[in-house]
C-alpha cells in the first residue's frame, strides 16, 4: 500500500510540473505582450481568480506612472493564474500521498520538504493573487517552483520510510509547517527585489535618455512599488522565521537536552535571522530603501539557499539526516 501511494505520489509531481510548464508559458506570453487583446473598457472584475484589478483602480508602478493594462484583457496571464492553481491542487495531492504513503507528515528528508516547501510557495502565490493583482510575478514565481522539483525528483529523491526517532515529535509540524511558510514568503519577496533591481537600472537609463533592454519590464510595476511589495513580504515572514528559531530551540531541548548547540544548521538559521533583522532595522530607522536595501534582502535569501543546498547536505549535524529547518 505504501509503495503505491508513493508511486502515485511521484506521478502527481510529474504531472503538477506539466501544468506548472503551462502556467509559465502562460505567464511567459502576457509580459511579453501576446495574449493581450484591447478593450474599449477595462472590466470591473472582482480580485478573484485571476486576480484582476478593478478599471480605475490605483495602478500598481509605485512611480506614478500610467497603468500599462488599462484597457487591456490579459487572456494569457488569466490562463495562467487558472492552470497554476490546477498544478497546485496536483501538487497538493502529491503532497499528502507522499505523507500516507510513510504514515506521517511528509517533511522528514530533504526530497519531502522540499516537495512542500515547493508547494506552499505556489499556494502563498495563489492566496496573495485572491487579494493583489501580482500576476507579473507569475514566471518569476513559477519557474523556480517548477525547476526546484525538477531537482527534488532528480537528486534529492529519497524513498518514502519512517523517521528516526528524534524527529517523532509534535514539534516537527510545528516547526517546519512554520518555517516553509516563512521560506515561502521569502522566495517571492527575493523575486520582487531582483525585478526591482532591472527596474531601477531601466529606469535611470530611460532618463539619462539611453536606450534600454528589456521591453517587457514595461508592463512590470515600477522598482518604487516592487521594493515596497518585497518588504510587505519580508515583514510578514520574519516573525514567522523568528518563531521557527524559536521553536527549533525548545524542540531541540526535548530531543537533545540543549536548546542550542552550534549545530550547522542552527547557526545558519540564526544568520538568516540577524540579515534579515538588519534589513528591516536598516529600513525602518536607517531609510534604506531603493538598491540599497535590495541588496541586503537579495543577501539574506543568499543564506536561506545556502541553509537549503549547501548546509543541509554537505555539513554533519544533527539535522544532516533530515535536510529540514
Amino acid at each position: 500500500m505504501g509503495e503505491s501511494l508513493a508511486a502515485t505520489s511521484n506521478l502527481l509531481v510529474y504531472s503538477s510540473m506539466t501544468v506548472y510548464a503551462v502556467a509559465l508559458v502562460a505567464f511567459a506570453l502576457d509580459l511579453s505582450g501576446r495574449g493581450r487583446t484591447a478593450v474599449a473598457h477595462a472590466p470591473q472584475e472582482a480580485l478573484v481568480g485571476a486576480g484582476a484589478r478593478p478599471a480605475g483602480g490605483a495602478a500598481p508602478t509605485g512611480a506614478g506612472a500610467e497603468d500599462p493594462d488599462a484597457g487591456v484583457r490579459r487572456r494569457a496571464a488569466a490562463v495562467g493564474v487558472t492552470t497554476t492553481w490546477l498544478a497546485l491542487l496536483l501538487h497538493g495531492a502529491a503532497v499528502v500521498t507522499r505523507g500516507l504513503s510513510a504514515g506521517r507528515v511528509p517533511w522528514g528528508n530533504m526530497y519531502e520538504f522540499t516537495l512542500t516547501g515547493a508547494f506552499v510557495v505556489t499556494a502563498v502565490y495563489c492566496v496573495v493573487l485572491l487579494r493583489r493583482d501580482l500576476r507579473y510575478l507569475g514566471v518569476f514565481v513559477v519557474g523556480p517552483v517548477l525547476l526546484t522539483l525538477g531537482i527534488a525528483l532528480s537528486v534529492l529523491y529519497t524513498e518514502s520510510a519512517q523517521l528516526v526517532p528524534a524527529l517523532q515529535s509534535y514539534w516537527l509540524v510545528i516547526h517546519v509547517s512554520v518555517a516553509t511558510v516563512s521560506s515561502a514568503l521569502f522566495v517571492i519577496a527575493f523575486s520582487a527585489n531582483v525585478l526591482q533591481l532591472v527596474q531601477d537600472r531601466r529606469e535611470h537609463a530611460l532618463a539619462a535618455g539611453r536606450p534600454a533592454r528589456g521591453r517587457f519590464m514595461d508592463r512590470l510595476p515600477g522598482s518604487v512599488e516592487l521594493e515596497r511589495a518585497a518588504y510587505r513580504l519580508i515583514a510578514v515572514s520574519f516573525p514567522l522565521w523568528s518563531f521557527t528559531l524559536v521553536a527549533g530551540a525548545i524542540w531541540a531541548e526535548r530531543a537533545w537536552g540543549r536548546y542550542w548547540g552550534w549545530d550547522p544548521k542552527e547557526v545558519w538559521t540564526f544568520v538568516i535571522w540577524v540579515v534579515y533583522a538588519a534589513y528591516l532595522h536598516a529600513r525602518a530607522t536607517r531609510g534604506w530603501d531603493g538598491r540599497r536595501a535590495a541588496y541586503l534582502a537579495i543577501a539574506g535569501f543568499a543564506c536561506i539557499l545556502v541553509n537549503w543546498g549547501v548546509v543541509n547536505i554537505f555539513f554533519p549535524g544533527n539535522h544532516s539526516y533530515a535536510g529540514i529547518g
